[in-house]
This record gives C-alpha cells, structure tokens and sequence, in this order.
C-alpha cells in the first residue's frame, strides 16, 4: 500500500511551492500526495509596500496570530506531514504562526513531520519556534529541509530588498535572481526519496542523518552569532512598537519607522563589523559552536537557545 504524506505549507511568492513540487516530483507515484495550502483571510500581497512589511515584525516575534481561511484536510492516518514556512523577520511567517495556533494544526497530533524551510540565510530561531510549537501539539519532528539563497550575503541583500518591494526575482543587470536559486530548488529532488524511503519502512530515526548526508542543512557558525544578536534586538523593539497598538495602527507608526531606520543602517553600515567579531567569536570558541552546529543542524529542542 502507498504511504500517505501531507504536505502543509504557505507560501506568498510561490518559491516554496516550487520546492515543495520539486521534493515531490521523484515520488509523486509511488505515495498518496495531499497539498493543504494555508491561506491568510486578508492576503499578504507581493510586491509589499514598506510600511506593511516592517509593521509585521513585532507580530511575527511575538507569534501573534492571524486568521486563515477554513482549512479542508482530510482525517487521514499520515505516514508523513511535509510542513514548509518561511522565516519572517527571525520568526515563522505571520500565516505559518496563524496555523500552528489554529483548531487546524491538531491534524498533525502524534504525526511523523519533516520540515522545509526556504530563507534568505537566517532561519535559526524560526525553526526553534516552530519546533516548540509541533512538540506543543504533540507532533513528532523527523526531518528538517532548508534552502537558502546561495549568493553572498550582501548580493541577496539587494536582490531580496528588489523582490520584496518590486516584484522582481528575475536577475537583472549584474545582480541574479533573488531568493533560493533555480538549481538549489530543482536539485531539492534528491529529499523526495528518502522521505518516501521513511515513510514506507514507517522507519524516521535516521532520516535527519540521511538527509543531512544529503547536504540538507548548511550552517555557518557565523550565523548562530549574527541570528542570536539580531533576534535579541528584534525582541525588544517588537515590544516597544506594540506598545503603540496592534498591526495596522497609525499610533505606532513612527516607531515602526524608526525600527526600520536603524534595521537598514545596520544592515549596510554595521554588518560588515558584525561579521568580523562573530567570525572572531566562532574562532575563540570553537568546541562550543561544534556542539551548537550540531544541534542547530539537527531535530532535538531545547527551550530557549537563542
């Protein structure tokens, strides 16, 4: 008989999508496919304006969320949840957090769940939420898949500020194309099976080392510093502009805008230093990120890593 998988995930751009399809395509007709897109009852819509992009960041720190449409997923008895979100902000996606806090998510109680994540680079704490939320609902975390853009940091710097605010992930003068690269997302196929392989043998406490084999995770210890100084800072302003009020309210306005202002000038004034003392963090102190790699790059949760 065919192992059942669902395949839970929301995109906004269609990228992840694109991942998922390729994933999927190697074992499309060897399992009984379910796709359940998780859809926000008020869209978020591409391009963004500016001021609706950063007024979702204290909401996605704080996994405030949102509602989504009605959700029809067949009762089935899963051999495995495919679960694909994408890192807003340092956090999981306002819909993504809109599902995990929804009558919807208790289909995965008790459920086998391998992880997609398709970022820029950071995804750390995202994934630590979402890891609390699925041991939280009783899930059971297999697997966990990323995709990031490959190009050097400050290049999908540009290219991811172009998509977002443009519309544009086609590459255009000397910059390429934004977001996880066109052959990262095909060559995603090599995951489709060794999640079949799993879910067939109803066999999981290997799959994270076979799929880490298969270069699923890549993580430089850098990006434990950076990701842990940025979301400390997030942290605080996300308080700070709640304040003020709720999404969408022009009280808190100034300081979303003054958040923003300091966001960009670290970003291309202060990020250069930053990488260099984290570099020189990572170099000091190199048995302990080994184990933090280690963990990062694996399926285990500890509260409050970062």
């Amino acid at each position: 008989m065919k192992p059942k998988i669902l395949v839970l995930y929301y995109t906004q751009s269609g990228q992840l999508k694109d991942i998922l399809d390729n994933i999927i395509n190697p074992i499309r007709n060897q399992a009984e496919i379910t796709y359940a897109p998780i859809e926000p009852v008020t869209p978020f819509k591409m391009p963004w304006t500016t001021e609706g992009f950063f007024d979702c960041m204290p909401e996605c720190v704080q996994e405030v969320p949102i509602d989504i449409q009605p959700m029809q997923i067949p009762d089935e008895d899963y051999d495995l949840v495919i679960f694909g979100y994408q890192p807003w902000f340092l956090s999981p996606s306002l819909p993504t957090t809109g599902f995990l806090k929804s009558e919807y998510a208790r289909i995965l109680k008790g459920k086998n769940v391998v992880t997609v994540v398709g970022a820029r680079n950071m995804w750390l704490n995202a994934q630590e939420k979402v890891k609390n939320a699925l041991s939280n609902l009783g899930a059971h975390l297999r697997g966990n898949i990323v995709l990031v853009d490959s190009n050097h940091n400050l290049v999908s710097l540009f290219t991811v500020i172009r998509w977002t605010f443009k519309g544009q992930k086609e590459a255009s003068g000397m910059l390429p194309e934004a977001g996880v690269q066109t052959p990262d997302i095909h060559a995603a196929e090599r995951f489709g099976p060794l999640l079949l392989q799993a879910a067939q043998r109803k066999q999981y406490d290997t799959l994270q080392a076979q799929l880490l084999d298969s270069k699923a995770v890549t993580l430089k210890p850098t990006l434990i510093v950076l990701e842990k100084r940025g979301i400390t800072n997030f942290r605080k302003f996300a308080k700070f502009i709640r304040e003020k009020g709720e999404r969408g309210n022009p009280a808190r306005r100034p300081r979303v805008k003054l958040f923003q202002r300091l966001l960009m000038m670290g970003i291309f004034v202060f990020s250069p230093i930053s990488g260099i003392t984290a570099r020189l963090a990572a170099l000091l102190r190199r048995k302990q990120f080994s184990s933090q790699l280690n963990y990062f790059k694996g399926v285990d949760f500890q509260p409050e890593v970062l």
